[in-house]
């Protein structure tokens, strides 16, 4: 019976953090100060925190902090720079890598929920300077999506967003399956590959596109059926997947179930079909323990999350990817849903 989740907490994410942004990576409970931060993970936090109501006051720093950071990433241009050492020095050069999408869509979810307002016109002006830009990546692109169809959730008319979703249906008009039995594009399952399937739903919602939006359900009920055994989560590892592969695999990492929650919570807002809440509560019960070792992947103590499951049973490093994920997932249904 599903019951209330627990209180979602932000403590760990703000023992990683300090005035600049969150630290990358964490040994046990401590950050590690020399790995640095990333875009990546600052993006994350963006968006972790504006959806977050539970402690406002907590979130409003914890956003504040993590938007400075993907401002200054941004460079005139738009593009973004992913990496910064300890010494606060960037150490690349503005790209559109995943670093691009990921701060695209932390910056179209801070203008479509956060209340604070000059944080959210800042947002608006990145977005705004990114918006012309495509990454030839295709996951770069995906994320990018997630944040126009965000900001289009506020301004339905807003001409680059629109213009971004029309981009990618043809981007995802060159993806074909592998083989009849392998519907994937790919050779092997990655990372975060959910991702994928959802900025299908969302751009054929965004353009009214039945049709994708049909492609993008199906594909996410093909790749749930085999991310799924024994009536559990049993997720990509870190070594990815290949069609003959035979589960479950380690290590399973905390993004790839949490992209399956984002994806099914979309899929479930966008068709109505009540088998998302199933499969949400699924990505819900992996962090709880009803996973392929048994184990939680959440520190009571700390309030973050583990790095990964592994046969023997967790990492317990507690980095900055791994708690922003486990945050993300029990947030879509901290109200609702508890298996």
């Amino acid at each position: 019976m599903r019951q209330p989740v627990r209180a979602v907490e932000l403590r760990h994410l703000s023992h990683l953090t300090d005035d600049r942004g969150i630290f990358e990576h964490a040994k046990g409970i401590s950050p590690r100060f020399s790995h640095g931060y990333c875009t990546d993970d600052n993006a994350r936090l963006l968006v972790v925190a504006v959806r977050h109501k539970e402690s406002p006051d907590e979130s409003h720093i914890l956003s504040r902090v993590a938007a400075r950071f993907l401002l200054d990433a941004q460079s005139d241009d738009g593009l973004i720079r992913n990496r910064m050492s300890f010494e606060r020095l960037w150490l690349d050069e503005p790209n559109l890598e995943d670093c691009w999408g990921r701060a695209m869509w932390a910056f179209g979810t801070a203008v479509a929920r956060s209340p604070d307002t000059e944080l959210r016109n800042r947002c608006y002006e990145a977005f705004d300077r990114g918006h012309e830009n495509r990454s030839p990546y295709l996951r770069s692109m995906c994320f990018s999506v997630l944040g126009a169809a965000e900001l289009l959730e506020i301004e339905p008319n807003h001409a680059g967003a629109l213009r971004m979703m029309a981009d990618a249906r043809l981007v995802f008009s060159g993806l074909f399956p592998q083989s009849a039995q392998w519907m994937w594009h790919e050779e092997r399952l990655t990372y975060a590959n959910a991702l994928i399937p959802e900025a299908m739903i969302a751009a054929g919602a965004a353009l009214k596109d039945d049709a994708l939006i049909s492609r993008g359900v199906r594909l996410l009920s093909w790749l749930l059926d085999r991310e799924t055994y024994d009536g559990r989560l049993s997720v990509t590892s870190n070594r990815g997947r290949g069609p003959s592969d035979i589960g479950p695999m380690f290590d399973q990492q905390p993004i790839e179930v949490a992209a399956i929650a984002d994806a099914a919570r979309r899929a479930h807002t966008v068709t109505g079909d009540s088998k998302w809440i199933d499969a949400l509560d699924l990505s819900v019960a992996w962090f709880l323990g009803n996973n392929d070792s048994g184990e939680s992947m959440i520190d009571g103590s700390s309030g973050g999350g583990f790095d990964g499951l592994q046969v023997e049973g967790v990492n317990l490093n507690q980095g900055a990817e791994s708690t922003l994920a486990m945050i993300a997932t029990l947030q879509h249904c901290a109200s609702t849903w508890l298996i």
